[in-house]
């Protein structure tokens, strides 16, 4: 039988990646073209310390915002969609042709050029889901310069950091930004404080007024501009201008990362390999070639998933793009991504497991998307993907079973990645065929099989292995670390910004510069597939064996009247720590006790003994709706319920947690703190003791 092909795909990716990088760059616009595409080197930091190093075509210039707009207009399709608006917050709809973009990006470039900006320099992006937001990111692409973009709702003092961080010439803002059903938030006293608070000062503050709420007096003298009228005097001038190529190693863009202790990390993601990669991504992994074709990732631009999906892969093909300015239940229900899906023939949907437990859990009867689909309203969809944490297998298998049922293939892929590596790590190749040939009429290739709760397998230049704490790889079907071999894929990161000992010291240091720590834990089944369980420091100790948490949680959310789960480990005197589960019901009503029924904690009990062994038994279980948090990429904070429970078995049930700026809603916080205490003060203060006393300091 002969190999699957992305199998194939792979193993020239591994064996001949100058071959294989070389034909995919070989479709996009090079203004000088590389005459080499791998030079594998070392690099000599200050404190001595050298380790391997690479770079992807050295010697290349490219300007990825020619490959995203203007090409695709030289080349006869500007009245094709770029960019398809829908925002239930306001109750807008808008589209933007390939000749609408162009005119929009090349005339705030030349606003921009106007204002100072010129190439090298970094322009930070604090914005809402608007048309403007993109682009604003395209014009600073388009002078060769860098964004750094910040989630629009960050707190002052995390947008001060980055401020100080990566020293903007330049900050584009809105008036307000529209949290879902949330009042108008306006902008102003974020961006006020994060610059009082910052010991760098940007000279120009440039604000996108929104009708639903104005930035009053917008102060000239220091520096703040009213963005439509800079646009209307530059457009009324004819102020416009070309794009800039930058070197393939220049960086495009610098995204923060949230470590939860110090001060971020700035990821910089270079423009070559960052446009060659996400161009074959596109089409291989998610099915989407180009004009026709219609892209919805439903995530924000502030994440890396926004920053790829959204914004650059789909215009670099030259599809459809929908931005997405609302929430997944409540703008106005939980219906609204399948109203979506059918309103733009949406052909691949990107979301986060929690926004699919969200809508289950508002629509456990999936009314909505039956409605959809009984009119054939799903049909156009090929694939759904998703990613931002790990999927559980009873949603994959659901909505595999629903898009089934009304005309879709059925594709549920899970795809696991990081702002590190910029696009996929692993995954399911919706067209494996393009990755041997880009130009490929072969789209009707069956997928690899899907394993619901894996992750799928590697993607082209992406070297996934498992080793052990000694960095020593370990047999198939063993849980242990997982890293990346060197060169990372095109996408990859090569180092963090203005911070290459931070760089060693974060990814490489750990395993001797050998491999790259990603950070997770998981294991390679002996099909190739990844499973990637828990960050590594999501492994609980039981008795001296070694959980990942999300082996538990799979096991307890298939208990079909559970929603969400999530596991921590908890204390005991015993064992060192057990198993201990907060979980959200699938019913519409769900009870208001923090104690779970008896017959539904000895049934999902059941399900992790059978599922996982007597030893990863529950020590204990809390339900409640609202209590789990989550960043708002939406991976949940684990780390936060941890800190809860182990404070509650000390007795410290008000003790301040660390909640990291990326929370979702730090309320959810509290409500976790009081299910806890009422978990306790009826049955948790005698089974629950630590292995030993904490000192009160």
């Amino acid at each position: 039988m002969s190999p699957h092909p992305q199998d194939e795909v792979q193993h020239h990716s591994l064996t001949n990646p100058e071959s294989f990088w070389a034909e995919q760059a070989s479709h996009l616009h090079w203004h000088k073209k590389p005459s080499s595409t791998l030079s594998i080197t070392s690099k000599s930091l200050k404190s001595g310390i050298e380790h391997d190093h690479w770079e992807w075509f050295p010697d290349g210039e490219i300007s990825t915002c020619y490959n995203c707009v203007d090409r695709h207009v030289e080349a006869g399709n500007g009245d094709n969609t770029a960019i398809i608006w829908d925002s239930p917050v306001t109750k807008t709809k808008q589209k933007f042709s390939y000749k609408q973009l162009q005119k929009e990006v090349e005339t705030f470039a030349g606003v921009l050029r106007e204002e100072g900006v010129k190439k090298g320099d970094v322009v930070l992006i604090y914005m809402p889901m608007i048309p403007a937001a993109l682009i604003g990111t395209l014009a600073i692409s388009r002078l060769g310069a860098i964004h750094a973009v910040v989630f629009g709702g960050f707190a002052p003092a995390s947008l001060a950091q980055r401020i100080e961080a990566s020293k903007p010439v330049a900050i584009l803002t809105a008036s307000c930004g529209i949290d879902g059903a949330k009042p108008p938030m306006s902008y102003k006293p974020f961006i006020t404080e994060a610059i009082s608070l910052s010991s760098h000062k940007p000279e120009k503050t440039i604000i996108w007024q929104r009708d639903q709420l104005r930035w009053d007096n917008v102060d000239k003298p220091n520096g703040q501009r009213n963005w439509q009228r800079l646009v209307k005097s530059a457009s009324s001038r004819g102020v416009k201008a070309d794009c800039v190529p930058v070197k393939s190693s220049d960086g495009i863009y610098i995204i923060y990362t949230s470590g939860t202790t110090g001060l971020p990390k700035g990821v910089l993601r270079e423009a070559g390999g960052h446009a060659v990669g996400l161009h074959l991504s596109i089409s291989y992994l998610f099915g989407i070639h180009g004009p026709g074709d219609v892209m919805f990732c439903a995530s924000d631009i502030g994440w890396v998933v926004g920053h790829s999906y959204i914004l650059y892969a789909p215009l670099l093909t030259g599809a459809s793009t929908v931005l997405f300015e609302g929430k997944p239940i409540g703008t106005p229900d939980s219906g609204t991504f399948w109203r979506i899906v059918e309103e733009y023939k949406v052909n691949t949907l990107f979301t986060a497991p929690t926004a699919l437990r969200a809508i289950r859990r508002d629509d456990p009867e999936n009314q909505m998307l039956k409605k959809v689909g009984e009119r054939g309203g799903m049909r156009t969809l090929k694939a759904l993907f998703l990613a931002g944490e790990r999927s559980e297998p009873s949603i994959i298998t659901m909505y595999q079973e629903l898009l089934k049922k009304y005309g879709a293939p059925g594709h549920v892929i899970d795809n696991w990645w990081s702002s590190e590596s910029g696009s996929p790590i692993s995954g399911l190749a919706l067209v494996p065929h393009s990755g041997k040939d880009r130009k490929t009429t072969i789209r009707d290739h069956e997928p690899l099989t899907i394993k619901p709760g894996s992750a799928g397998k590697a993607m082209p230049g992406f070297d996934v292995r498992i080793v052990d704490d000694a960095g020593k790889e370990v047999e198939r079907g063993k849980m242990g670390n997982i890293v990346l071999g060197m060169p990372l894929a095109p996408t990859g990161f090569r180092t963090l910004w203005q911070d290459e000992e931070r760089f060693y010291k974060g990814y490489l240091k750990r395993f001797e510069g050998k491999w790259i720590d990603t950070g997770d834990a998981g294991m390679i089944d002996e099909d190739g597939y990844i499973h990637v369980m828990s960050r590594s420091d999501d492994i609980i100790n039981v008795a001296a064996h070694r959980f990942s948490t999300g082996s538990i949680e799979q096991a307890i959310s298939s208990h079909p009247t559970i929603a969400e789960c999530c596991v921590v480990g908890i204390p005991d005197e015993l064992k060192g720590h057990l198993p201990f589960a907060f979980v959200t019901l699938s019913t519409a009503d769900h009870p208001p006790s923090a104690i779970p029924s008896e017959q539904l904690y000895a049934e999902v009990q059941k399900l992790v003994r059978t599922q996982i062994g007597a030893i990863a038994s529950l020590g204990g279980m809390i339900q409640g709706k609202g209590m789990i948090p989550k960043t708002r990429s939406g991976k949940t904070l684990r780390r936060v319920l941890r800190e809860l429970v182990e404070n509650a078995v000390h007795g410290d049930f008000d003790k301040e947690v660390q909640v990291p700026a990326t929370v979702e809603d730090a309320a959810v916080v509290e409500v976790a703190r009081e299910k806890i205490a009422e978990y306790f003060r009826e049955r948790g203060g005698q089974l629950h003791k630590a292995t030993e006393a904490r000192a009160k300091l």
